[in-house]
């Protein structure tokens, strides 16, 4: 009998160790998404603020990061970070005192990037399983908001 609880201990310590890891190295390709664009990087950019536009969502900031780092010194390729807001959503948020824990993602943040391959990339967080983690009115808001940014999305990639 104590073999046997033995035997299922080891067996429940050794699964939950497989899991752990399993979770540790797959939560970063879990936590952001990145999609191929199907045009070059100022056509995707100038594509994904017609985008958002469309959508009824504002431009709230937008960082030129080669700019940024060429000040320092530093040559990259292009990547540019946009902050996109629906009022809309923002406030559903916002306006709750609980829910305003979340507040340091509000704006969106989409990046337009360049790749070696030449390739031009859209990269976010994976809001709906973000979301979920909360629960409650965030799941629901985030939910709700990430629809409308992967349609913005989806139109200019591949």
């Amino acid at each position: 009998m104590n073999k046997l609880v033995l035997m299922v201990t080891a067996g429940v310590v050794a699964g939950m160790l497989v899991m752990g890891l399993l979770v540790y190295s797959m939560a970063p390709r879990l936590m952001m998404m990145e999609s191929r664009s199907k045009y070059n990087f100022d056509q995707t950019v100038e594509a994904f603020t017609a985008e958002v536009e469309r959508a009824g969502w504002k431009i709230v900031g937008q960082h030129d990061m080669k700019a940024t780092l060429a000040n320092f010194g530093h040559d990259i390729r292009n990547v540019k970070i946009v902050e996109v807001c629906s009022a809309t959503y923002s406030a559903e948020i916002l306006r709750l005192d609980n829910e305003r824990i979340v507040s340091p993602l509000i704006p969106c943040r989409i990046a337009i990037y360049e790749k070696s391959n030449g390739n031009t990339y859209i990269g976010r967080m994976n809001s709906p399983l973000f979301g979920r983690m909360f629960g409650g009115v965030i799941n629901d808001v985030i939910a709700r908001a990430s629809v409308v940014t992967e349609n913005m999305i989806r139109n200019i990639t591949q």
